[in-house]
């Protein structure tokens, strides 16, 4: 375990956990505001948590984490810090399967992952990227204290995106 929250335990993924990521990923928002990952087998889900999150967790400490709910124990969502090569300092993502959003897991989850940020890991700047047509994330990103700093287009797919930051 990684954290614990009021409502939540928070951990590192595993290839175990391939069938609830590519259910995540495939979720209706993830495909609307993150984009497609072109998961679609259990085998491309535990491939891609192998290249993407183990690879973060062994090269930089951290990486992003389920969001699982302490009661029922039962993953909803991710949460957690990634270092891209296209952009200047960590940022912070989330995402949650739809039955879970807006219940402020979310905000609950950032919360927790803010604090391993600055505690564990020594990071004193967070940067948080998205979509402007995502309403939601920006008002999460707001309520979590970061201040709008300019649009980027920091991807290949040219796509232009709102970037946050806020200091530890």
């Amino acid at each position: 375990m990684i954290a614990e929250t009021e409502r939540l335990i928070i951990e590192k993924f595993t290839t175990k956990d391939a069938p609830f990521f590519k259910a995540l990923v495939n979720t209706p928002h993830w495909l609307k505001y993150i984009g497609d990952r072109n998961i679609n087998t259990i085998k491309d889900a535990e491939t891609y948590i192998q290249n993407t999150h183990l690879k973060s967790y062994e090269s930089v400490g951290f990486g992003f984490y389920k969001i699982i709910l302490k009661d029922t124990n039962i993953p909803i969502g991710s949460c957690g810090l990634v270092k891209r090569a296209e952009l200047e300092d960590v940022d912070i993502g989330f995402a949650f399967l739809g039955e879970y959003e807006k219940q402020g897991f979310g905000l609950e989850a950032s919360k927790a992952i803010m604090k391993l940020a600055k505690n564990e890991f020594g990071i004193e700047k967070l940067l948080a990227i998205t979509v402007p047509y995502n309403t939601g994330s920006v008002k999460l990103i707001e309520k979590l204290g970061f201040k709008y700093e300019k649009r980027v287009k920091p991807f290949e797919d040219d796509q232009e995106l709102l970037l946050f930051a806020k200091i530890l």
